[in-house]
């Protein structure tokens, strides 16, 4: 191999082999946590890294549509669990029987459990009217800040806290309770803290309710529904 390219390799990739398995380890350790918090503080210092690594997520156009919203008052919480709490009486009803009665048995929010709350928004106006790169697609704001939200739970499991998405609320009324102005949309409600233990599963798979699809139903060759043409890579994503 060529000395150059081989220095080049090894100076862009730049991560240790320590450094890579512990990335490896949040991306397959991080879990939506409702019933393990702890009441012990997140500590300020911890809770700035955190913000600042969903910060540092990418945008298209340099948007950086994220706001947060960190939320430590009781009556602002008990608002939201009040709006939580009538859209997940209307989810149940999406379920009979046994499906029913499973779905009424989970945890699904940990909203006065957890020791704080963030609200992760989208300001659907910041940049103007032409955002270089959103022409085609307007929703970039909205998948640039769900980048924010993967960056700042990678980040968490690294810290050893919990996050849980409550995504069973009404976002008008919680845009009403959290003040926000009319262009700008709450995508993600989150509960954090410090836990008990992180699951060795999803909670919703530990529990019965889905199993995680095998990745070699999900990924086609070239065009949809396709093999791929490369048989190692094939080989190698059938191993799990």
């Amino acid at each position: 191999m060529n000395k150059n390219k081989s220095d080049a390799t090894d100076h862009n990739r730049s991560f240790s082999e320590e450094e890579t398995k512990g990335l490896y380890r949040a991306i397959h350790e991080r879990r939506d946590v409702r019933s393990q918090f702890l009441p012990d503080p997140i500590p300020p210092n911890v809770l700035a890294r955190l913000l600042g690594a969903a910060h540092r997520a990418p945008s298209v156009g340099f948007m950086q549509p994220w706001d947060f919203i960190v939320i430590d008052s009781t009556d602002v919480r008990q608002a939201v669990l009040s709006i939580f709490e009538e859209e997940n009486r209307k989810a149940a009803e999406n379920y009979q029987g046994d499906r029913n009665t499973q779905y009424k048995s989970l945890k699904l929010q940990g909203i006065l459990e957890s020791p704080v709350n963030l609200c992760i928004t989208c300001d659907r106006s910041r940049g103007g009217s032409h955002v270089l790169g959103r022409n085609s697609i307007v929703e970039t704001d909205l998948f640039s800040t769900c980048l924010a939200v993967q960056n700042f739970w990678l980040a968490a499991r690294a810290e050893g806290i919990g996050v849980g998405w409550v995504s069973i609320l009404d976002q008008d009324e919680l845009a009403s309770t959290l003040n926000l102005p009319e262009h700008v949309y709450p995508l993600a409600y989150l509960c954090l803290g410090y836990v008990s233990e992180f699951l060795d599963q999803p909670e919703l798979e530990k529990k019965g309710w889905r199993s995680r699809l095998p990745l070699s139903d999900l990924v086609h060759g070239n065009t949809w529904g396709e093999p791929l043409t490369e048989p190692a890579l094939d080989a190698e994503i059938r191993k799990g």
